[in-house]
């Protein structure tokens, strides 16, 4: 070897034992920097002409493992998913208060029913009567305090979303600049350990609110790409995402065009905090809010119909019905059995006796006295049958009777029933609980009855994945046909409207409810609706609560009959008596049946339809309370679990990567030690050659 060769092969051991003594210090010096990796020097044989002459650093690389990296990411995408699920459940799980504690929400039922069985033993304490209203107040009042909670709380999930979704732009943006960095550190064989800590450091960050897939670039950066393949951040490129919701709808995240040009594309997004808090948004909170409504209103219709067969002593003057959303002909169509409509003095000796009553048979459709009646003139007939002593009026799908000058209406619902309720129950004619909109979906429509609606009004939906991304925007007119089968025939259309996706269905009792067909299954949501049912009725979506909107805010609805909380004595807790010999009171001032009717209405069978967690079931309201406040505490906890499970493989994800990737100072101590001494070595060469140099020189 010359010596020529040989300072040169010196030369290029003192630089590489140089380079990797710079990188053992960087490392050691960063032993506790979060997100530093240890980095190490790529060295090779330097060959001329065949010939070793030493060693080339090729660059600096840090030490990474692909896979642990990767599995890191999806695993702390989990993680934090779930963290947000747990922390707003808990949130939606405390609004319903402390199960140990006396104002418990769903012990407040019990509370009535006591009240109403203690207000039994003396009907005549107005009192009691009070007390047993109170409790009723106060479970209304509490349930639209709930409902409102549910809504701000979705409220502040909305606007994280936004914030979370601002923020991935932003790291977008900067993990597309420093791929500029890193390219050119690369091309020049430089270290670019530190954008590419930084970089990760972003890359891991962005996991955290959104499942991405990474993917290595060639010379150096990463491309950033979604679920479906979208570029998202790369190749001198950086999208911009937008929350995409409204009211009615449920969320998504899109792609924004490049250059503002095109339109924006939805994307499929799986994990991270942005999907929980969408599931939290769109499927969770409002399945929790239409539990509540579901509830409440279930509620509402046990006590009114307990309340429909009871009567107050001295009779109400008028019994004032609610807005049915139909018209009078639809509405009496489809009862059968009998019921009793009793006018009966209220004052003096004459208190409770019956004056007059009309016998209606919906078997035979006759009235009694009168004759034979069609659902067409049934309020004709009614007034005719009354002969003067009480009034009938239909206005705004609401019957209302009233008694003459000294007399008082009561009514034996007796067998009438249609879809469930009574024929004083269904009109709402003696209801204890009111509401602003509809208190039960169940219309009572079968497919033969009129749909009422005005021929080309529309109503417009939107059909979704689970996940919220759009599948199809639907406008759906109002059909010439008359009859319900005509209105689902146009809805089930499909062509024009949801029979690909979905199917539109009317149940024994008339509720009208919408299913995804498979794979799909896709999720309906009201864009707008401008359906009305006859002059001032109400619209499509407000008659069978169709949409998120509707369902979801009618627990707030709710409210005691204004007339009864001005004056308790006016609450019906006893009954009317038709059995008693003419000329007898059949209402007396102590009978308290009325009040066990009502302390039992927790204790009535009836049917839940499906909302939230909770199918379709059959049960009283006391178990389905038990039910609904179970299934609170259930997704709650199992999202905890979830929670703890993906913080555990989280933690061990990283802990494996940080055994590849992090500083071990001992091994970084022998390596400095290993370096220095090649150091050393060289240097010596280099003296060595120096020497013989010298020599020769000194020999010419």
């Amino acid at each position: 070897m010359s010596l020529t060769a040989t300072l040169k092969t010196a030369a290029s051991g003192l630089n590489a034992a140089q380079v990797n003594l710079r990188a053992t210090s960087d490392n050691i010096a960063n032993v506790n920097t979060p997100g530093y990796v240890r980095k190490k020097v790529v060295q090779a044989p330097l060959v001329v002409g065949g010939q070793g002459m030493g060693v080339n650093v090729e660059g600096v690389k840090r030490v990474t493992d692909q896979y642990l990296q990767f599995a890191t990411l999806t695993a702390s995408s989990d993680a934090s998913r779930w963290s947000a699920v747990s922390q707003y459940l808990d949130n939606a799980q405390s609004l319903f208060g402390n199960p140990s504690s006396d104002g418990f929400y769903f012990s407040q039922l019990d509370n009535i029913f006591s009240a109403f069985a203690a207000a039994a033993d003396d009907p005549s304490s107005s009192l009691l009567r009070s007390q047993a209203m109170g409790n009723v107040e106060d479970f209304l009042a509490d349930s639209a305090r709930i409902n409102a909670q549910f809504g701000e709380l979705g409220g502040t999930v909305d606007a994280r979303i936004s914030a979370n979704v601002e923020r991935s732009n932003d790291l977008l943006r900067q993990i597309n600049q420093l791929n500029s960095d890193i390219s050119r550190a690369k091309l020049t064989n430089g270290d670019a350990s530190g954008s590419e800590n930084i970089q990760s450091q972003l890359v891991d960050e962005l996991a955290t609110l959104m499942n991405v897939q990474v993917a290595l670039k060639p010379h150096g950066g990463v491309t950033i790409r979604s679920v479906e393949g979208l570029l998202l951040s790369g190749d001198g490129k950086s999208a911009t995402l937008s929350y995409n919701r409204t009211n009615p709808t449920k969320g998504y995240i899109a792609v924004e065009p490049e250059g503002g040009t095109g339109y924006a594309q939805p994307i499929q997004i799986t994990g991270g905090e942005i999907r929980g808090l969408m599931d939290l948004r769109d499927t969770t909170l409002p399945g929790m809010a239409d539990q509540l409504g579901e509830f409440v209103s279930r509620a509402a219709e046990q006590l009114n119909a307990a309340h429909n067969k009871t009567t107050a002593s001295p009779a109400p003057n008028v019994l004032s019905g609610r807005n049915t959303g139909l018209d009078l002909p639809t509405a009496v169509g489809g009862f059968t059995g009998k019921t009793t409509i009793a006018v009966v003095g209220t004052a003096g000796a004459a208190n409770g006796v019956v004056q007059h009553k009309v016998e209606i048979d919906f078997d035979t459709m006759t009235m009694t006295p009168g004759g034979a009646f069609t659902s067409g003139n049934f309020l004709a007939d009614l007034n005719t049958a009354l002969g003067g002593n009480a009034t009938a009026s239909f206005v705004n799908g609401a019957l209302s009777i009233q008694g003459a000058a000294g007399t008082g209406v009561a009514i034996d619902e007796g067998t009438s029933t249609k879809a469930g309720r009574g024929f004083s129950h269904f009109f709402g004619l003696n209801d204890l609980i009111k509401s602003d909109g509809m208190i039960s979906y169940e219309t009572g429509l079968k497919t033969t009855d009129p749909h009422g609606f005005t021929p080309g009004d529309t109503i417009s939906f939107r059909l979704a994945q689970a996940d919220g991304k759009p599948i199809r925007d639907l406008q759906i007119t109002v059909p010439a046909g008359a009859n319900m089968s005509d209105l689902l025939a146009s809805l089930n259309d499909p062509t024009t409207g949801a029979g690909l996706y979905g199917q539109f269905s009317l149940d024994a009792k008339g509720a009208l409810t919408f299913a995804g067909s498979p794979p799909a299954n896709a999720t309906l949501s009201v864009t707008q609706d401008l359906t009305q049912r006859g002059a001032g009725g109400p619209s499509m979506s407000q008659l069978f609560g169709l949409g998120t909107i509707e369902r979801n805010s009618r627990a707030g609805k709710f409210k005691v009959d204004p007339a009864l909380q001005q004056n308790p004595m006016k609450l019906g807790l006893g009954t009317l008596d038709l059995s008693v010999a003419a000329g007898k009171p059949a209402i007396t001032a102590g009978d308290g049946r009325g009040a066990r009717l009502l302390a039992a209405a927790g204790d009535v069978v009836t049917n839940f339809s499906a909302a939230g967690e909770l199918g379709a079931v059959t049960m009283n309201l006391t178990r389905y309370a038990s039910e609904f406040g179970g299934s609170v505490g259930r997704q709650a906890q199992a999202a905890e679990t979830r929670k703890s499970a993906a913080e555990a493989v989280a933690n061990e994800a990283n802990a494996r990567r940080q055994s590849v990737e992090g500083v071990n100072v001992d091994e970084e101590l022998v390596m400095m030690t290993t370096y220095q001494q090649a150091f050393n070595a060289s240097a010596r060469m280099i003296q060595a050659a120096k020497e013989l140099f010298d020599v020769l020189t000194n020999m010419i």
